[in-house]
């Protein structure tokens, strides 16, 4: 029997691949996103190259719009931003381009969750910040 965390932010990459991943043990009981998660897949219809993919993209974003009440990105959290993205560019990394990372990191701190990604080596070294790596669905995950 695994110790599955109670509640849990899911990253972006994890919020496309969760109709694959829902029976998956590495996820939360629990699932929140973030206003950015949501802003993220909005863009995906907008910028779909084929009506099927626009199609799959926009599907995606509606299942999610209904499916979950996104966890704001207020005052709070503006301030955890500038502490998350001072540390990434003291560490030497640019956040203007991981800035959605960033946000989402930024969100899963004021709300002491963990947060529940595909791509854990983006969230590298943000301090009180845990990161939760989930398996791709090609690698085995059921």
């Amino acid at each position: 029997m695994t110790n599955r965390h109670a509640q849990g932010l899911l990253d972006t990459s994890v919020v496309v691949d969760l109709p694959r991943l829902i029976s998956s043990e590495s996820l939360p009981l629990e699932s929140e996103i973030c206003a950015i998660t949501l802003a993220e897949l909005s863009v995906g219809p907008l910028i779909a190259k084929t009506p099927a993919e626009q199609s799959a993209r926009q599907s995606l974003l509606q299942i999610v719009e209904s499916t979950f009440d996104p966890l704001p990105f207020d005052e709070g959290t503006a301030r955890v931003f500038g502490r998350v993205a001072a540390q990434l560019r003291l560490s030497g990394r640019k956040t203007n381009a991981k800035a959605f990372d960033a946000l989402i990191a930024s969100t899963a701190i004021q709300h002491e969750l963990p947060l529940f990604t595909r791509n854990a080596s983006d969230f590298e070294s943000i301090e009180g910040l845990e990161v939760v790596s989930v398996s791709s669905p090609s690698s085995g995950d059921r």
